[in-house]
């Protein structure tokens, strides 16, 4: 049984998480994270994720008898100094699921790989990790096809960044196979012919939208676009707690990621 804990466990996907890995055998939760000010310290994380008790409550900070095999963090770039200080220091595999790094934030967690297993992905569903291995297939295929990039991502009103980073990771993957190095943040005004070096991204913010993700690839005469959709939260969830297996069983060396843990 994998003990794993849980950082921004009382956020929509903290408790997603808790209840996934309640219901699970092959997990124990030992610990349910939180910030200092979060209101849902003291309470039980189970009864906070609407799954009944577990004997967890939401602390601000690990306990010092828990002894978790791994973490999961589904918070916010604002707690990463927190989270990566933490894991580093009690010599805890961590997956990181939160996007919004900074580069030196990715150089950091690059360092701490080194002493600890890491594994960090925009995106923790196994459907977009696979829709991400198909536009770097098709960018290869389309690299001499005058193909223009277009990536349109839709959200939930209440994300932060824009554009996602999961739509900056198709793009990095597909400038990387076409030799792209121009990147447009939707366009206004009299913006001219499209330049053909460039791959533009268009942010969508709508009601409870928990993810939709478009590459399209357009061509004279023709168009590919490959699409993938989150109905709900439920397939982060549960790819976070793939990645979590995944990761207790590698070494420190490098930071691995869900294609990694697909086999991809």
């Amino acid at each position: 049984m994998i003990k794993v804990a849980f950082f921004g466990a009382a956020g929509k996907m903290g408790k997603m998480l808790v209840a996934h890995a309640a219901g699970n055998p092959e997990f124990q939760i030992v610990a349910a994270l939180d910030a200092p000010a979060c209101p849902a310290l003291g309470k039980d994380a189970g009864e906070n994720a609407g799954v009944g008790p577990i004997g967890v409550p939401i602390t601000s900070e690990l306990p010092a008898d828990a002894k978790p095999d791994v973490l999961v963090d589904f918070s916010s770039a604002r707690a990463f100094e927190t989270v990566l200080a933490l894991c580093t220091s009690r010599k805890i595999p961590l997956v990181y699921a939160t996007t919004g790094l900074t580069d030196a934030q990715l150089e950091q967690l690059a360092e701490a790989a080194k002493s600890i297993p890491i594994l960090r992905s925009p995106s923790m569903s196994p459907a977009v990790n696979l829709t991400m291995k198909l536009s770097q297939i098709a960018a290869r295929a389309l690299k001499d096809a005058d193909a223009d990039v277009e990536i349109v991502e839709r959200h939930h009103r209440y994300k932060i960044d824009a554009p996602s980073g999961t739509a900056l990771k198709f793009g990095d993957l597909i400038a990387k196979e076409m030799g792209i190095d121009q990147f447009r943040h939707g366009r206004e005004g009299k913006v001219g012919a499209r330049p053909h070096n460039e791959i533009a991204y268009h942010a969508l913010r709508t009601g409870d939208d928990p993810g939709q993700h478009t590459v399209i690839f357009g061509m004279l005469g023709e168009t590919l676009e490959l699409t993938v959709k989150s109905s709900s939260r439920d397939s982060y969830a549960s790819g976070a707690l793939e990645a979590a297996k995944f990761l207790v069983a590698q070494k420190p060396g490098r930071v691995y990621d869900m294609y990694d843990v697909l086999d991809l």
